[in-house]
C-alpha cells in the first residue's frame, strides 16, 4: 500500500498537471499580479493586464518545457533541452518591450516599463522552474526599486553646476508661449532664464521659434522630461527636448 502511493504521487509530478504545477503557476499569477498592480497604480501603458499575462504565460511555458514532450522521448532517440524555451521567452519579449519604448527628440519614455515586462517575465519563469524562494525575493526587490529607489533619486543631492532645461519648437503667432510657461508652472518649475531666437519656416510655411527655458528649482532630469512630454502635447508644438545646459556657452 505505501509503494502504490509512491508511485501514484510520482505519476502526477511526471505527468506536469499535479499539486506542484498549480502551485507554481498561482505563484506566477499572485506576483506578476503584485507587480502588475504597482504599474496600473502608477497609471503606465503597460498595468496590471498586461504584467500578470506576461509573468503566467511565461510560467505555463516553462512548465510545458519541462513536461509536455514526455510521451514523445523515446529512450536516447529523443533529447529534450527546456533551457532553450526560456532563452526563447527572454527573445521573445524583444517585440513587447521594443513597441512600449518611445523616443522623440531627446525624450525617452517607457523605458523603466518594458524593464519591468522583461523583469515580470523572469519571475514567471523563475515560478515555473520551482524556484520559488528566488521568485519571492526578486518579487521584494522589484518592490524596493520600484517604490522606495524613486524617492531615493528624488532627494539625491545634484552635482554643482548642474542646470536643466527645455527647448521648444512652436509656430510663432498662435500664443503658443503664454501655454508652455503655464505647462512649466504647473509642473512647479520656476524660470531662471530664456533665450528665444526665430527659426526659418517650417515645413508647412509657418514662421517658428525656438525657445530654451532655464529651469529652477533643483530640476531633475526624470522631473524635465515628464515636463518636456507634456510641452510636446501642446497644438502647434513641433520639438521638444530635454537639456543639460552645464556644458553650454550662453
Amino acid at each position: 500500500m505505501p509503494v502504490h502511493t509512491i508511485h501514484v504521487a510520482a505519476g502526477a509530478l511526471s505527468d506536469g498537471q499535479g499539486l506542484r504545477q498549480l502551485g507554481e503557476l498561482g505563484l506566477a499569477f499572485a506576483l506578476s499580479s503584485l507587480i502588475g498592480l504597482e504599474r496600473e497604480w502608477r497609471q503606465k501603458s503597460a498595468g496590471l493586464r498586461t504584467h500578470t499575462l506576461v509573468g503566467f504565460g511565461a510560467a505555463l511555458i516553462l512548465l510545458v518545457s519541462k513536461y509536455g514532450f514526455g510521451d514523445v522521448i523515446n529512450g536516447s532517440s529523443v533529447v529534450l533541452d527546456p533551457s532553450r524555451i526560456a532563452a526563447q521567452i527572454v527573445s521573445g519579449l524583444g517585440f513587447i518591450g521594443g513597441g512600449l519604448i518611445f523616443v522623440r527628440g531627446d525624450i525617452v519614455r517607457g523605458l523603466t516599463t518594458a524593464a519591468t515586462v522583461w523583469f515580470t517575465a523572469a519571475v514567471g519563469m523563475a515560478c515555473g522552474a520551482g524556484l520559488a524562494i528566488l521568485a519571492l525575493v526578486a518579487t521584494g526587490g522589484y518592490l524596493v526599486t520600484a517604490l522606495l529607489y524613486r524617492v531615493l533619486a528624488e532627494r539625491l543631492p545634484r552635482a554643482g553646476g548642474v542646470r536643466y532645461g527645455v527647448r521648444v519648437v512652436y509656430e510663432d503667432g498662435r500664443g503658443i508661449l503664454r501655454e508652455v510657461l503655464a505647462a512649466c508652472t504647473g509642473h512647479g518649475f520656476t524660470i531662471a532664464r530664456v533665450g528665444a531666437h526665430r527659426l526659418e519656416q517650417l515645413a508647412a510655411g509657418q514662421p517658428a521659434v525656438a525657445v530654451t527655458l532655464e529651469l529652477g528649482p533643483e530640476p531633475t532630469r526624470r522631473r524635465v522630461e515628464e515636463l518636456a512630454a507634456h510641452l510636446s502635447e501642446i497644438d502647434g508644438v513641433h520639438d521638444v527636448s530635454a537639456r543639460d545646459l552645464s556644458d553650454e556657452t550662453e
